[in-house]
């Protein structure tokens, strides 16, 4: 049996490629830190000690886009690769979960 067939990046510069993982990781810690997903301060300390780190590198893959003339953000590419790379469901640990109905 052939192994699964996964759904192949977009063309990214490589600036863009690491400006996409480190939004990622960010995106990992700011849901780790979310207090309603519930957790214990250490885990949460923890990821807000990272998510530190991982911002610098996120903004240092913006100042290399920018510093190789990358303007703009090709929105429907990236959006693209934030799919691939399971983004919808790294974001979705970001947001309030609705309110349970009444």
């Amino acid at each position: 049996m052939p192994p699964p067939e996964f759904t192949p990046l977009p063309a990214l510069t490589r600036a863009e490629g690491e400006f996409i993982d480190r939004y990622l990781q960010v995106l990992d810690q700011v849901g780790r830190i979310n207090p309603a997903r519930g957790g214990d301060t250490y885990q949460a300390l923890r990821a807000a000690q990272a998510l530190a780190s991982h911002s610098v590198a996120l903004r240092d893959a913006l100042a290399l886009m920018h510093t190789r003339g990358e303007a703009l953000i090709h929105t429907a590419t990236l959006t693209r690769a934030l799919r691939v790379l399971d983004g919808e469901r790294r974001a979705a640990r970001v947001i309030v979960p609705p309110a349970p109905p009444s």
